[in-house]
């Protein structure tokens, strides 16, 4: 073989080898970036168990205080109707009421509610077994995000309602349907004006993220695994109380069978602007965490429409926030408030 044969040889190896280090460096610069030293990959279990609300309307917050429940109708949100014992009835046992609790607590979409004064403690209580009771009341929701309190759904309350006078022997008393539904589409008009849910995605720039690396980074800004899967929160200082933030991320990668191959390019940190409470900062802590994640795992802030943020739109938004703040707080529904939580769930 000639010296030229032989050159060529070796120029064609060594070609052959730049392509292939060529091709590892690219495979190797666009894989998932991975999570540093001894952390977990999400799993389904989650660390942290988010609040949901039951078939009253409220959060699992009620059944981690001491019971009885303390009173929740509230004239601003429910249509209440009295009932009244019978004048010769000094009371009714907490057992009575309790027996009479009907299969659900839902009037259509609206949570049903029932109290009952009590007796000895001289206030409204949710009834519990071995209480006396001297009246009752029962309420429905007048709005939440599903809609206003329609006819029919004021009807089921009315025979919902008479169902449990008639088994604690009382007598209802009903406010006019026409007015309660008027009402209950005033406050859904508030609603509607008032809901503000706000979302900042982040992206990927070059190279995507893992799940474990999304959690490592999420982690140094307080976030921990949700219920679901792809789901990291930023928990309540108080438990039971709804997540400050949310962030999300492809469920898909999160369950892959080797999540560490997975590649994640886009998540999303989201704001439930009124069941939050304005103290807590909120806003200002989605913006530190967004803009420093994407700082780390170089990626951008964008908007729906994936167009870059810059400071200036994000103090805007604030601003805007502050006013809205405001407003729920003229009306008594300040972001945060039991109220607030009710009506925009």
């Amino acid at each position: 073989m000639s010296e030229f044969q032989i050159g060529l040889l070796v120029l064609g190896a060594l070609v052959l080898l730049a392509v292939l280090l060529q091709s590892l460096w690219s495979a190797r610069a666009n894989a998932p970036r991975q999570a540093h030293g001894d952390v977990p990959e999400p799993e389904g279990s989650p660390a942290f168990t988010e609040p949901v609300f039951d078939d009253t309307g409220f959060t699992n917050l009620n059944k981690a205080l001491a019971a009885p429940r303390r009173p929740a109708i509230d004239d601003l949100i429910d249509a209440v109707a009295a009932v009244n014992l019978d004048p010769m009835v000094s009371a009714v046992s907490g057992d009575a009421a309790v027996a009479a609790f009907p299969g659900s607590w839902r009037v259509g979409s609206k949570p049903f509610l029932i109290e009952g004064f009590n007796a000895d403690a001289q206030e409204w209580e949710t009834p519990v077994a071995g209480a006396r009771y001297m009246a009752f009341q029962t309420a429905v929701q007048l709005a939440n995000r599903a809609g206003a309190l329609n006819d029919i759904e004021y009807s089921e309350f009315v025979v919902k309602t008479q169902a449990f006078a008639d088994a604690v022997n009382g007598t209802p008393e009903f406010r006019e349907m026409r007015d309660e539904v008027a009402r209950a589409r005033e406050l859904d008009h508030f609603a509607s004006e008032h809901d503000a849910q706000l979302g900042l995605n982040l992206r990927a720039s070059h190279a995507a993220w893992s799940p474990g690396y999304v959690s490592q980074v999420a982690a140094q800004y307080g976030f921990v695994p949700g219920q679901l899967p792809g789901r990291m929160v930023l928990a309540a200082p108080v438990d039971g109380l709804p997540p400050l933030l949310s962030l999300t991320f492809d469920s898909q990668a999160a369950l892959a069978e080797d999540p560490a191959q997975s590649a994640i390019y886009e998540l999303v940190l989201h704001l439930d602007v009124p069941q939050v409470d304005r103290a807590e900062l909120p806003f200002d802590r989605m913006c530190q965490a967004a803009q420093g994640m994407a700082q780390t795992m170089d990626g951008v802030v964008t908007d729906d429409n994936d167009q870059a943020l810059p400071y200036q739109a994000l103090d805007t938004i604030s601003q805007e926030l502050q006013r809205l703040y405001d407003r729920l707080e003229q009306r008594d529904f300040a972001a945060g408030s039991a109220l607030a939580r009710r009506l925009f769930s």
